[in-house]
């Protein structure tokens, strides 16, 4: 049954809500919407891959929602460090920057808020409309569609949600970058047999296949990547390029452990 977001006045058309084994969909209104049994959250630059980085290196990420005032006790109650903005990082400080916690040393577990990946990821485990919450990005991606291609053989649904990026407005714009994370996964799982996949997930696929051989190139020249490089954060489009890592971040309660 098609849902609206929690809170929303009206649910969501029906005719909105896509039916096939595998899904592509944006922002938090489309993972509710799809209420699949596995939904993974892309959002390439950066929470993904961020939470990516953070496991690889043997921390535990909370996701968190963004500038909620309840982030210090929440991270104090669990012994977690907390993440900072990246503009607001001082020296040594971990940050939404992949490159901040790759650098880190000592941290065990992180409260890591952000407007758009964690707070989708936190926004699912509170509503508990899904069974399974993923992280996927570039990073990630081929790891992620071995995971997704057992959770399909099993019978289960699967929703790839692009995060996307927010206007000044808080509206949701559309992340070019996120679209190519959520494909490339999506190609993976065509390249394994997968068959039963929605139109809006087979433009995803359509999507990255057509840059897949200069993913450094267009992530450096799509908004985002233009926006962080400005700001200082070119190598954070180092680590988001990256394409070999085999962890693959799930949910489990509050906190990502990597997939066993």
């Amino acid at each position: 049954m098609s849902r609206g977001a929690p809170g929303s006045r009206a649910a969501a058309n029906p005719a909105h809500t896509q039916h096939e084994a595998v899904r592509f969909d944006w922002g938090l209104s489309g993972a509710l919407t799809q209420d699949a049994d596995v939904t993974a959250v892309v959002d390439v630059l950066s929470f993904t891959t961020t939470v990516t980085v953070a496991l690889e290196r043997g921390i535990e990420v909370y996701p968190f929602a963004w500038t909620d005032v309840r982030a210090t006790s929440y991270a104090l109650a669990r012994s977690a460090s907390l993440a900072v903005g990246r503009s607001w990082a001082g020296p040594g400080e971990v940050s939404l920057s992949p490159t901040s916690v790759a650098a880190s040393e000592g941290i065990e577990r992180l409260v890591l808020p952000s407007p758009n990946g964690s707070s989708i990821c936190f926004a699912l485990a509170a509503a508990r409309r899904t069974n399974t919450v993923l992280a996927a990005s570039l990073r990630n991606a081929s790891a992620v569609a071995d995971t997704l291609t057992q959770e399909l053989a099993a019978g289960r649904t699967v929703a790839l949600i692009a995060a996307g990026e927010r206007w000044p407005d808080r509206s949701l714009r559309p992340a070019v970058e996120d679209l190519w994370g959520a494909g490339a996964v999506i190609h993976g799982l065509l390249e394994r047999g997968v068959v039963d996949v929605s139109v809006e997930a087979q433009v995803a696929a359509s999507a990255y296949a057509a840059v897949s051989g200069v993913i450094p190139a267009v992530l450096a020249g799509c908004a985002t990547g233009r926006e962080l490089t400005a700001r200082g954060f070119s190598a954070d489009l180092d680590l988001a390029c990256f394409t070999g890592s085999r962890v693959v971040p799930r949910l489990l309660g509050e906190s990502f452990a990597p997939e066993t």
